[in-house]
């Protein structure tokens, strides 16, 4: 395979056709290859926020069957943290790999790795050298792995296929589906101790076949997605970028909006020769520290990762004990009565999510393009802040004064980060980074975010039972509120996405607002 070698005309020339295949991308018409899009990403954030929250259920569950009450304290905070942990890991690691090897060699790989280690789970049990807690741990990291991949390629591909006025919708209803996924645990946890309820009344040990099934099921969604993720095409900014072959490019845009290619069809075609342009800027080390050490650049990937820190620690600080808040206003616990104890901590589940968190992504999509990015960030932190502090501050008023406006109080929080950070943490960071760093960026972003989940999940475990059990959490919530305003403050960093294509998002000094560097370029070829 050869190079095309280029003159000043030339570069002009590849220019002008680099624009023109980015604004076909940018200007086309909805059309089923976004839908397609959408749900191939959208399953795996089903799956992902499944496998997640699936397992706020699943501890109850444990600590029943083989401790006779509770899971100990640090066994929880293990089996609950090292998701997170393995997220993190897959969130830089795939991060950085998707622009090194490319989007579409990496997806599918982090489903893989989710249906393997999902499995893994459910066929657990205790061993001589390895406990079922100590298995479950060890599984989780690995899952946790695959989860964190899907966040910044599901990003980086819907984004950098998606059209400039509908980018944020996509991208927003991509990760909706996370509502669907948390919902579903609950759904499926009904459905489970329904049709085991004489067998576990009689019994509590016939949990087990619960929480097995409970996870395993969490393998279907993934399997269905599999294929599609593995044959979807690498996205035409990344070839034209970092492959740098505007040749392919060309055509894989052609083909992506079924048009004719016969124009496209050349000598140079039937040769396989790459028509390159030197005006492109690599990616490496040094470029990436030159790029983010503009302050202008910088503040962007500090905002956008500050600000899904400050959320996450709420998000999952709440999101993954459930349970310990709604027992504490005696709506998840029934003394003496181990189905109904679990079977009210499903429902309470249900009810939250379908009050809070399924409105509130959907609330982000059909908003997002006309409000923007950045006042439903503002909104929700401003509404998450006031509402944390009510329930902080007003916490033993309010759950003896009405259990149900406690639960519409807790939900209403879930709403508004979901209508608000917990979308658009995961959208901006999708959109502001130039071609060759925007997985990267997206990933260390989300990966700051999993060190707040981190830090949420060991703080609460450690601090909950200060002074009595689930004393402390009053003043979790305001700490948590604490955090939301940190949230607010930082996102002031960040740029408004909304109406503004991807190249002029990059803030590069470049070649008609298109990516190319100045500097690429010799003085004479300028």
């Amino acid at each position: 395979m050869s190079t095309y070698n280029t003159t000043k005309l030339d570069t002009e020339q590849l220019n002008e056709r680099r624009r023109e295949a980015l604004a076909k991308i940018d200007n086309a018409e909805f059309g089923w290859f976004h839908i397609r899009a959408c749900l191939v990403a959208g399953v795996g954030f089903f799956t992902d926020a499944y496998d997640l929250f699936a397992i706020n259920l699943v501890t109850p569950m444990l600590g029943l069957i083989y401790y006779g009450g509770a899971l100990p304290s640090d066994l929880d905070l293990g089996i609950k943290v090292s998701a997170s942990v393995g997220t993190f890991i897959g969130q830089i690691g795939f991060g950085f790999l998707a622009d090194r090897l490319g989007r579409k060699k990496m997806y599918g790989i982090e489903l893989m790795i989710i249906i393997v280690a999902t499995l893994g789970q459910a066929l657990s049990g205790n061993g001589y050298t390895l406990s079922l807690p100590a298995a479950l741990i060890v599984w989780r990291v690995i899952v946790g792995i695959g989860i964190g991949g899907d966040y910044p390629l599901s990003a980086v591909i819907t984004s950098e296929f998606a059209t400039t006025n509908r980018r944020g919708a996509m991208m927003a209803a991509v990760f909706a589906m996370q509502g669907f996924g948390y919902l579903t645990t609950g759904i499926v946890a009904v459905i489970l101790l329904s049709a085991f309820k004489t067998s576990i009344i009689a019994n509590t040990q016939n949990l087990d076949y619960v929480w097995r099934i409970l996870i395993g099921f969490g393998c279907l969604p993934a399997l269905v997605a599999v294929y599609f993720r593995l044959t979807i095409p690498e996205t035409p900014r990344y070839v034209l970028d970092i492959e740098n072959n505007l040749n392919k490019a060309e055509r894989d845009v052609a083909v992506v909006l079924k048009e004719n290619r016969n124009h496209l069809q050349s000598e140079d075609d039937a040769n396989e020769i790459v028509i390159s342009n030197p005006a492109i800027a690599k990616g490496s080390f040094s470029d990436f520290c030159k790029y983010f050490s503009k302050w202008e650049n910088f503040k962007v990937l500090f905002g956008t990762s500050m600000a899904w820190f400050a959320l996450d620690v709420a998000f999952y600080g709440i999101g993954l004990n459930n349970s310990f808040i709604l027992s504490t206003i005696n709506f998840s616990s029934v003394k003496g009565d181990n189905f109904n104890t679990v079977w009210n901590a499903a429902v309470g589940q249900i009810i939250i999510v379908l009050l809070g968190s399924v409105p509130g992504y959907w609330a982000t999509v059909f908003t997002i393009e006309r409000l923007g990015r950045i006042k439903i960030q503002i909104l929700g932190f401003v509404m998450s802040c006031i509402l944390f502090c009510a329930l902080g501050f007003g916490y033993n008023q309010i759950k003896n004064t009405s259990v149900a406006l406690f639960v519409f109080l807790f939900a209403l929080t879930q709403f508004f980060q979901n209508f608000g950070p917990n979308s658009t943490t995961f959208i901006i960071p999708g959109e502001v980074f130039p071609t060759r760093y925007r997985s990267t960026g997206h990933g260390i972003a989300a990966g700051s975010g999993k060190l707040g989940a981190i830090i949420a999940q060991v703080g609460f475990s450690q601090l909950k039972d200060r002074g009595g059990p689930n004393a402390f959490i009053p003043n979790l919530l305001k700490i948590f509120a604490l955090f939301m305003f940190i949230g607010l403050l930082v996102t002031f960093l960040i740029p408004e996405t909304k109406g503004k294509t991807l190249e002029e998002l990059s803030n590069e000094d470049d070649v008609s607002g298109q990516g190319y560097h100045n500097n690429s370029l010799s003085e004479e070829e300028k």
